[in-house]
């Protein structure tokens, strides 16, 4: 995998606050890449106008425990994260500080049990947890890619975020509601890495998919070759399982 690249505070591109999108981001906002050529690899998205500010409080604590954060901005304000390896109970806490540190508002999918339980489950839905009801998945993605559509033709902020894997066990290959959602919806994806080996955390590189299942996820899975999680032994392939 790249390195990823590191914060760039000198950068001139819009900067929006942890909220809907600015006036300043109108316009990369509601630009579009042009239409995708199915069958084509994918394509590195290295405009990233989308500059956003973070809590120096939450960067000054994953500092603290020796976490480098990443950030060089975002291509456009709606998109799919996915964040990899997703191996440990402790992912959440170290990717909740890098959100409040980069100041991304996300939406993420979470087990839908888990938002029955009180207090938490009204915490997760304030943090930006949706209920992922598994036993209906098609209907899950079909919901994302609308509110991504939506969120592009008024103009807002809205990225999904959102482990491939589905689960800290291993796994012999990760979900492809991801893919499902970008391709379809037309945005871009970012790679979020949780890297345990260099405690790095944050968005590395922004792809336009081109599609093809098979060259897409051969790019995702150049990019991800050197990242390690906490239980490296329970990180599954980069590549789609059979669960889709």
């Amino acid at each position: 995998m790249s390195t990823p690249v590191s914060e760039d505070t000198s950068s001139t591109g819009p900067v929006c606050g942890a909220g809907p999108a600015s006036d300043g981001c109108d316009e990369a906002a509601r630009s579009r890449p042009a239409p995708r050529a199915e069958g084509r690899p994918p394509e590195v998205l290295s405009h990233r106008p989308i500059q956003l500010r973070g809590s120096r409080l939450a960067r000054a604590l994953l500092r603290l425990g020796g976490w480098q954060v990443d950030f060089d901005g975002l291509p456009a304000a709606q998109g799919v994260l996915i964040v990899y390896p997703h191996t440990s109970n402790w992912d959440f806490v170290i990717g909740i500080l890098a959100k409040w540190s980069i100041g991304m508002p996300v939406a993420f999918w979470g087990k839908q049990t888990l938002f029955a339980v009180p207090v938490f489950g009204r915490w997760l839905r304030w943090v930006g947890g949706v209920p992922l009801d598994r036993s209906a998945p098609a209907g899950v993605v079909s919901a994302m890619v609308q509110r991504l559509q939506t969120a592009h033709g008024q103009g807002g902020f809205f990225w999904l975020a959102l482990s491939p894997e589905g689960t800290r066990r291993w796994m012999p290959g990760w979900r492809s509601g991801f893919h499902r959602v970008a391709v379809q919806a037309d945005v871009p994806l970012a790679l979020g890495h949780l890297d345990w080996g260099r405690r790095r955390v944050g968005v590395g590189p922004c792809l336009r998919l081109g599609g093809d299942e098979t060259l897409d996820m051969a790019e995702i899975a150049r990019r991800y070759d050197e990242v390690r999680g906490f239980h490296a032994e329970r990180a599954a392939p980069v590549r789609l399982g059979s669960g889709r």
